[in-house]
Parts: structure tokens; sequence; C-alpha cells
């Protein structure tokens, strides 16, 4: 009696690199539905601020095309009844083109978010708006030189460079170096608040998101590494595209959470985090900012210099006694970011006296507000915070 072993079929008969690459897609969904959970409460939070600036609206268009790229391109790599002819060729532009919106979209949160950390200067603008034009005429040309893998029935659809040619994978090199620069230009300016205040790498990474930036430059470079760098055995091996899921899902929730990092306002792109502005102007003395605030120590209050003017003035906590704690409004993210954050700074000279009883109305002069110390995140400052004000 002969013993025989029946036949695998197709969709289990998978080829080493194809298998690999079913795993990673597995892992890239995971993760996909991992962050999409766990980002739902602070979605719904930015969803309820009033305005919608340009990265306000990235964040959504990112958090749902994220989802209908994948998992559509999931279903047909997965799915054992799609067959080569003609299903797989019908479907192969979806993949190139969609990763090819969703990196433009996320690489345009980059250039808004590292604009804005420069105040729009006008060099680091032109560099990033060079870097993103780039990017969009490159991955266009690119999406007609990927085809349908030829895979076996029942093995599913997945698209991959043209007889798998590796000058293809320019698709993602431009993106990677605009990620690549942004990362670099991020640390640059984080380096530079150190020289006011020094602090730890770690916590300096945790502030200013370095995490974040850093994460999607890697997996892009490592995803372009495998374009360049791995040899396939045939045009049939789709191991130049194992890293492109992973790649394409990281780069849009690690987007999605640095937008959601922005302290403040999303307004222009937010501030940074390790810099006030202020403008003192004319009679009224109004001074717009972010927030400023006092913060003494983890436990005790923090006042803005509206609440110090106030309570300098009738002797009464506008807080309320039983707020013991807070933090600066600058260091909140964009999901509790306040809808006005004006507060009025009175203008007094030395011998003047202003008051209801008074009457009397501020000489017209220009201040200019000097703070010693700055907040860093999750720190505190001293108890020798100390302010000046010159008449100008």
């Amino acid at each position: 009696m002969s013993n025989s072993t029946a036949a695998l079929p197709a969709s289990l008969d998978l080829p080493a690199h194809l298998s690999a690459q079913k795993y990673f897609f597995v892992c890239t969904l995971t993760v996909l539905s991992w962050d999409t959970l766990v980002l739902s409460p602070r979605s719904y939070k930015l969803s309820r601020t009033k305005t919608w600036p340009a990265l306000k609206a990235l964040y959504y268009f990112l958090q749902v095309w994220v989802v209908s790229d994948f998992v559509v391109t999931g279903v047909m790599f997965f799915s054992t009844s799609v067959r080569q002819d003609p299903d797989c060729r019908r479907f192969w532009p979806y993949e190139p083109i969609c990763t090819a919106i969703l990196l433009f979209a996320a690489s345009t949160a980059h250039v808004i978010r590292i604009s804005a950390i420069y105040s729009h200067a006008n060099g680091v603008r032109s560099i990033m708006l060079g870097l993103l034009f780039a990017q969009a005429v490159v991955t266009a040309v690119c999406c007609g030189f990927y085809r349908s893998v030829q895979l076996l029935d029942g093995q599913g659809c997945i698209a991959g460079p043209l007889n798998n040619q590796s000058w293809v994978g320019v698709y993602w090199l431009i993106p990677t170096i605009l990620y690549g620069a942004s990362f670099t230009l991020a640390v640059s300016r984080s380096l530079q608040t150190l020289e006011a205040r020094p602090l730890t790498p770690w916590r300096l990474m945790l502030r200013d998101n370095l995490n974040l930036y850093g994460t999607i430059f890697f997996v892009n470079l490592i995803n372009v590494l495998f374009y360049f760098i791995m040899k396939p055995t045939g045009y049939d091996d789709p191991i130049k595209t194992i890293v492109t899921s992973m790649a394409g899902v990281l780069t849009a929730t690690m987007t999605m959470r640095i937008i959601l990092g922005v302290r403040g306002s999303l307004e222009n792109g937010g501030v940074f985090s390790a810099t006030g502005s202020g403008q003192v102007s004319g009679l009224s003395g109004s001074m717009t900012a972010s927030a400023v605030g006092v913060a003494r120590g983890r436990s005790a209050p923090t006042y803005t210099l509206g609440d110090i003017h106030t309570r300098s003035k009738t002797g009464v906590d506008p807080r309320g006694a039983d707020k013991m704690e807070g933090t600066w409004d600058a260091d909140k993210s964009s999901v509790d970011a306040p809808a006005d954050a004006k507060v009025v700074l009175p203008i007094v000279g030395e011998n003047d006296s202003v008051g209801e009883e008074s009457g009397r109305i501020p000489p017209k002069v220009n201040v200019q507000v000097t703070v010693d110390q700055q907040v860093q995140y999750d720190e505190y400052l001293d108890e020798d915070f100390s302010g000046k004000a010159v008449r100008g």
C-alpha cells in the first residue's frame, strides 16, 4: 500500500517571501487597529474644537484614508477566491495610488508643522515645500510603473514594481528624504532650547515628539533599503514590498500623534512648545499669547497674568480655593487648547494709581515683558521665578 501526500492548495502552499509578507501584513493591520482604538477618545475631543485649521483637517483625513487604503488592500491580499485575471489586473492601481495620496497628506502635515516651529522662516518653508512638490511629482509618475505581482490564483492580489525593477523605489525615496529633513529640523530646533535651560535627552524627546519624527523616518528608510538592496528570486517574488504596508501605516499614525501632540492651538501649525510669544500694544495693554502663567510646584496653584491682576485688586482668588494644581496652557495638547488665550496686562507707571476709585487712565507707553525662566515639558519652575517690566 503506497502512502501519498495530497498536494496543498495554492492558498496554503506559499513561497517563503510571500508567507513572510502575509505575516507582516497581519502585524500592520494589528498596529492600525490598536492605534485607531487608542486615539479614538482624543479624536473625539479634537472634533469638539470649534475651528478647523489645516492640521485638524489633515488629521481626520489621515484617520479615514489609512483605514480605507490598507483594509481594502488586506482583504484582496488574503482573499482565496480572487483570480489573477481579471481581478488582480483590475485592482493593482488601487494600492499605489491610495498610498501616494496618504503619503502626500502626511508630508503636508510635516511641512506645516516644521514651518511653524521655525516661525514660518522662508528658508525652512521653501525647503519643505520643494520636497513636497518633488514627492507629488515622483509618486504620481511611479504609480504607472507598478503592476500586480504574478501570484497563483488563490494567493491574493498585491501590487509591486514592474518586473521587480529597483528604480521604482524612488516612489518611497523622496518621501523618506522629506521625513529625514523633518526629523533633522525638529531635532535641531529642540537642541537650540538647551542653551537656555538644560534638559535630559529623554525629556527633550518626549516634550518635542522627536521619537515620532524618528520612527517615521527610520521605517521609511528601511523600506527604501528593501527596494534597492534586496534581490528577488524572480518576477513573482514580492520581497521588495514586504515593509511597504508597515511604512505606510506608521507614517500615517505617527503623523496623527504629532498633530495631537501640538501644544496650544493648531492654527497656523501651532507654536513651538518651548517658546511663547507676547505682543503688548497701546492704551489697552492687551497681551496676545498662547498662554502665560506662573507655576510654583507640583501641588501649588497656577495663575495667569489676568488672575494675578484680579487677585491683586480684590484679594479674591478668581479660580476658587479648590483648584490647587494645574499646568501651563502652553503645555496643553491641541485637543485641550482654549478657544481664546488673551489676557489683559495692566500698564502702570511708577507713581501711577489705577483703579475704579482713581478714575485715572494710564499713560500710553510700550511695555516689554521678559520672563527669566521657561517652562519645560513635565518640569516645574523653581521658587525664584521673577519678571521685569521695562518702560519703552
